[in-house]
């Protein structure tokens, strides 16, 4: 019987870490083209319109370099067109050369959106399809304040949309109309044909293509996962047609089956890798503290993130009070290849300061060292979002948990 290859949970930690670009010192050119090839690595960035500190998608780049600002994503969604704007798990920022692959999502979600919003608002935002596109046609983009004039509309929140409003979202979930630029967090959509570039919109692949194309992709990202976890990581493929797709690969030896130690010690867990992952040698850690967003791509699968670190994560948003232990919203902290623990803070811009509330260690409290590798980075963040002063509360490192 051959034995797999296996993996300490110490070198699995690394190469993940690596492959999210977050094994480096985050240094370097950080827009134009050097910020387009940091996203590509990713496969991509989430956006998310919680600016508690910073935007989701700003948090993200700022942790891989150092020298990014806000303003630099914009002219690559905006002006270059080297991004788009759709979905993979969420809301992200996407290579443009990757949209052809996403025809067939679009293909799929015209059935399924349909009978789904259809069920939801109810029958009648089909009616206004037509009406949309010749608006956007002949006068240009719109965003959802644009459309449905004489329509109700709701106080009810984000979901309560109106005919047109639905029918604008639609559009755009279905490749007809594509985002051409964001004031504020609001979104203008335009006919996709003039948003994005020929050579991003005429390749047809096929479903097997597109397929082939987004695990390969995804397990370049990951370095090694479940089939699960490559079906999930665009969002584009069936957990079932990720499943098959990795059995043959390994049938022609394409791929491997490698036991990876957890961060519980318990038994290793089976994931596929490329032949050559056993003998990848990564570098050590760097001894620097960086805050990530709740959103991070390192930390998106929540299980994952335990298994591999060690480190029960759940945004605190969605946990009711009476169960709800930390903030109400709060920042995983990275050391090294560990997850130190959580932080809470936010920034007041009508005063220019970054309020720490509260930091709980991970495990053990930090000593001197790591004490002032964290206040350096609140200092950086500060910096980041335009903050002059960090400001701590009295009670503000809390027991280790």
């Amino acid at each position: 019987m051959t034995t797999r290859p296996h993996l300490s949970n110490a070198t699995a930690r690394r190469i993940f870490l690596d492959r999210h670009a977050l094994l480096e010192a985050p240094a370097g050119p950080s827009k134009g083209d050097a910020l387009h090839m940091l996203i590509d690595r990713l496969g991509f960035v989430q956006i998310d319109s919680v600016n508690t500190v910073a935007r989701a998608h700003d948090m993200i780049l700022f942790s891989r370099r150092q020298g990014y600002r806000p303003k630099h994503l914009a002219p690559l969604l905006e002006r270059d067109r080297t991004l788009f704007e759709h979905w993979t798990h969420d809301a992200a920022a996407i290579p443009a050369a990757y949209f052809p692959h996403w025809k067939h999502r679009f293909a799929r979600d015209r059935t399924r959106l349909q009978g789904r919003w259809t069920n939801w608002q109810g029958p009648g935002f089909e009616a206004k399809f037509e009406e949309i596109l010749r608006q956007i046609s002949d006068h240009g983009p719109v965003c959802s304040a644009d459309v449905g004039a004489g329509e109700e509309r709701s106080n009810g929140g984000w979901w309560e949309w109106h005919p047109s409003k639905t029918a604008l979202e639609y559009l755009w979930r279905t490749g007809a109309l594509s985002v051409t630029r964001r004031q504020g967090f609001r979104k203008f959509y335009d006919l996709t044909e003039r948003v994005l570039p020929d050579h991003c919109l005429t390749p047809c692949p096929t479903t097997a293509e597109s397929i082939d194309w987004a695990c390969n992709a995804a397990l370049d990202r990951l370095g090694f996962a479940t089939s699960g976890e490559l079906a999930a990581f665009w969002a584009l493929v069936t957990p079932d047609a990720a499943k098959t797709w990795c059995a043959q690969a390994v049938a022609r030896g394409d791929l491997i089956e490698v036991d990876i130690d957890m961060a519980d010690g318990h038994k290793p867990r089976v994931h596929f890798a490329r032949p050559d992952l056993p003998a990848t040698k990564v570098g050590e850690p760097l001894q620097r503290v960086r805050i990530l967003s709740p959103f991070d791509p390192a930390l998106r699968d929540r299980k994952r993130a335990e298994r591999l670190f060690g480190f029960h994560y759940r945004i605190e948003i969605f946990v009711p009070e009476p169960q709800r232990r930390f903030g109400y919203y709060v920042f995983p902290v990275l050391e090294g290849d560990r997850l130190i623990g959580r932080i809470d803070m936010k920034c007041d811009r009508s005063c220019g300061q970054l309020q720490v509330r509260a930091f709980w260690p991970e495990g053990r409290a930090p000593g001197k060292g790591r004490t002032t590798r964290l206040l350096s980075e609140l200092n950086r963040v500060a910096r980041m979002t335009g903050c002059g002063d960090v400001i701590f509360a009295v009670d503000w490192m809390r027991p280790p948990v």
